[in-house]
């Protein structure tokens, strides 16, 4: 039952980009208490979030084997626990004599695990990467697994029905809001065996640090891209953009000499490009008014010096009112959304 080459088998270590920032290091802790106090962790939060990552670093900290499965809608159980869909042959040659020839060949189904019982088996770390993405019932088979801590494999030989799950088994699972395309809504007894931590977008000091570290664009540069972007997530009221258009954004930076300016018009098409706001929808006037918000957030917080300038938060801190831009009378309509 060695299956172990064709299963998504590794050691996880932890990322030298990986950032962890007082607001990631309080997360990372409360999930490694969880898992080891045996109950599975479930990163719920809208893309962009750092789940997998999250999922991945926690992962590394548990130090042993991880098997990685991504949900998919086409699962069914045997692609978690396996099935009997191998044979054993055995022929037999008898030629004891010389005249007769006697053959007698036994095909026998053989039990391939897959990679929940691999995992299971082992005492693996299974991750199990946007696992509502994979129908309700085929997530079923996880239920005991999760409480009795006992593995149902009904293709399985009779002696092998039940698999007790190793003592170093841990669960984690990541998942999208179920408003999302292709995102099935998990049976609540299943999110009920779990310990669920909700996560949204990182804090301001963290995107900073996360976008220097994955592409080594300077800090100046970094928190005005960061405001920027961050800007654009308040002002057309949605989940994007991400982290990930900052990290996009720093990089081309990077290659293209390390500036940050409003003024030049490579740079504020690479900012439409990459932020990517639909503006397709909704009245002419409307979508005019989102076009000078855009610019006007580009402006703000991309125009040559601006970005050594305290951000929006630490001027309002400081007493600054003044400090704080105001935003087009549009800002927030959905035109855009």
């Amino acid at each position: 039952m060695n299956v172990a080459d064709s299963l998504s088998l590794f050691t996880l270590e932890k990322r030298p980009d990986f950032v962890e920032t007082d607001f990631i290091g309080d997360i990372v802790q409360r999930a490694l208490m969880y898992l080891r106090a045996g109950y599975p962790v479930h990163f719920s939060g809208p893309p962009g979030a750092g789940k997998t990552a999250l999922a991945m670093h926690v992962a590394a900290q548990l130090q042993q084997e991880v098997v990685l499965i991504h949900g998919d809608d086409g699962f069914g159980g045997a692609d978690l626990v396996g099935d009997s869909n191998a044979y054993r042959c055995t022929e037999v040659l008898d030629n004891y004599v010389h005249s007769v020839v006697k053959k007698e060949t036994r095909l026998v189904r053989h039990w391939v695990d897959n990679r929940v019982t691999w995992a299971c088996r082992h005492g693996y770390t299974l991750i199990y990467d946007e696992f509502t993405r994979s129908r309700p019932e085929t997530n079923n088979v996880l239920l005991p697994v999760l409480e009795e801590r006992l593995l149902a494999l009904p293709g399985a030989p009779q002696a092998e029905r039940y698999l007790p799950v190793h003592p170093n088994f841990a669960a984690i699972f990541t998942s999208n809001p179920e408003e999302y395309a292709g995102v099935h809504r998990s049976q609540d007894a299943l999110t009920d065996r779990m310990i669920t931590v909700q996560l949204d977008h990182h804090d301001a000091e963290t995107e900073i640090a996360i976008t220097q570290a994955k592409s080594g664009v300077g800090q100046a540069e970094a928190r005005a891209l960061v405001r920027m972007v961050r800007e654009f997530r308040a002002l057309f009221g949605g989940a994007r953009p991400t982290i990930r258009a900052c990290i996009m954004l720093a990089r081309l930076v990077v290659m293209r000499g390390g500036v940050v300016d409003a003024g030049d018009p490579i740079f504020r098409k690479i900012c439409r490009d990459v932020v990517n706001i639909d503006l397709s929808r909704g009245r002419q006037a409307l979508r005019t008014c989102a076009q000078d918000s855009i610019d006007h957030v580009i402006d703000a917080c991309c125009a040559h010096g601006a970005h050594d300038l305290p951000g929006d938060d630490e001027a309002a801190e400081a007493g600054d009112p003044q400090a704080l831009r105001q935003r087009p009378a549009c800002a927030g309509m959905e035109a855009a959304a």
